[in-house]
C-alpha cells in the first residue's frame, strides 16, 4: 500500500511539473521564431536595427 501512494504522489508531482516545462519550451519556441524572424527583415535578433557594413556584400 505505501509504494502504490508513493507512485499516486510521483505521478501527481510529475504531471505537475510536465505542464510548466511544456508552457516554458512553447515560450522558449516563441522566441526564438521570433529572433529568427527579426534576422530575415535585416534586424537584430531583439528586434532593434542592425548597422550594415559597407565592405560585405548584401543578398
Amino acid at each position: 500500500m505505501k509504494k502504490l501512494l508513493l507512485l499516486a504522489a510521483a505521478v501527481a508531482v510529475s504531471s505537475l511539473t510536465s505542464c510548466n516545462t511544456a508552457i516554458g519550451i512553447g515560450r522558449d519556441f516563441r522566441q526564438l521564431g521570433i529572433g529568427m524572424e527579426n534576422k530575415a527583415h535585416g534586424r537584430t535578433w531583439d528586434g532593434g536595427q542592425e548597422q550594415q557594413q559597407d565592405n560585405l556584400p548584401t543578398y
